[in-house]
């Protein structure tokens, strides 16, 4: 049933991709105005604008150019740079660890502050360390991450005349310092989606101890721990779950700002980076690239709902 389960998530995948290409094909097509002539215009590309356009492929039908565009995507061909002059796979292959490494620490971050900080207000409701949690949470939600990321840089040099780490070191001069440069950006951009984790545990996990089944669990004068971690947790988790899945978008569109602040040289960065020198083939293959990774995750999390629910398996 498992197996017919996994099939079955695989299958409604596999459509949202095939929509989220057509998406990433198409929008910069939609855009006013004419891309190569301003390319042209800005960088000179090529010798004339049909050189460019030629170049591009976009001398073909369109639907010619998406399943030229498939077949290439297919066997990891994504382009080549227009700015760098390398392949698009081999640009993201260099950046695209430092922006996974800065969203699993981001991840890591906001679900080791959200649940025990959402599990102590559920179980101390309406005390003074639930409002405190509360009210956390709601500045958290609502200050931006890269503005607290300029407060975190620009006050202590103003106050004390020091600034954190800004720029890279790679693996192989200092491992320590490479993985301590992420731990403050990565706290940063977890910042808002452990608010958020936060609330909804809190509000899932009061739903959960209401139930009749945990009444019976405290008249059977078990502990308050085991009470709330071993029977009321598990059931209470899984709706957080599903807003994990969704705060993953949310990350990665993050780390766009948190790289260009921190210096980073990751995926976001470069992303940037490409907008600013019209870069179109680079646009269009780190756009799918996100896209394919947030569809990949989501149907994780949907693999996950089997572990914490077996129901969901049977439905």
């Amino acid at each position: 049933m498992l197996r017919r389960y996994l099939l079955k998530r695989l299958l409604v995948a596999i459509p949202s991709l095939v929509i989220a290409s057509l998406i990433v094909f198409t929008l910069p097509r939609l855009l006013p105005g004419d891309a190569v002539q301003l390319m042209m215009e800005e960088k000179a590309y090529g010798k004339d604008v049909d050189d460019l356009r030629h170049k591009l492929g976009l001398d073909r039908p369109i639907y010619i150019q998406y399943f030229a565009w498939v077949g290439n995507v297919v066997r990891g061909n994504l382009g080549e740079s227009l700015w760098t002059k390398r392949t698009v796979v081999e640009e993201l292959r260099m950046r695209l660890p430092v922006t996974l490494l800065l969203g699993g620490l981001a991840i890591c971050f906001a679900v080791v502050i959200a649940i025990p900080i959402g599990v102590l207000s559920a179980v101390r409701a309406d005390t003074m360390r639930d409002y405190v949690a509360r009210s956390a949470a709601i500045i958290g939600l609502s200050v931006p991450s890269f503005w607290i990321a300029t407060l975190v840089i620009v006050l202590p040099a103003i106050w004390w005349g020091w600034t954190p780490h800004l720029g890279f070191t790679e693996f192989s001069k200092s491992p320590t310092a490479h993985v301590l440069q992420f731990l403050l950006p990565a706290l940063i951009l977890g910042l808002a989606s452990a608010a958020g984790i936060m609330r909804l545990t809190r509000a899932m996990l009061l739903e959960v101890l209401r139930q009749d089944y945990v009444r019976t669990a405290w008249a059977k004068g078990l502990r308050e721990g085991v009470v709330v971690l071993k029977h009321s947790l598990k059931n209470a988790l899984i709706p957080v779950v599903t807003i994990l899945g969704i705060q993953l978008a949310q990350i990665f569109s993050g780390t766009v700002i948190i790289e260009l602040i921190f210096q980073l040289p990751g995926m976001g960065r470069f992303l940037f980076d490409a907008i600013n020198q019209r870069d179109y083939p680079v646009i269009q293959g780190i756009n799918l690239l996100v896209v394919s990774i947030i569809v990949l995750m989501n149907l994780t999390v949907d693999l996950l709902y089997a572990v914490l629910d077996p129901r969901i398996r049977y439905s």
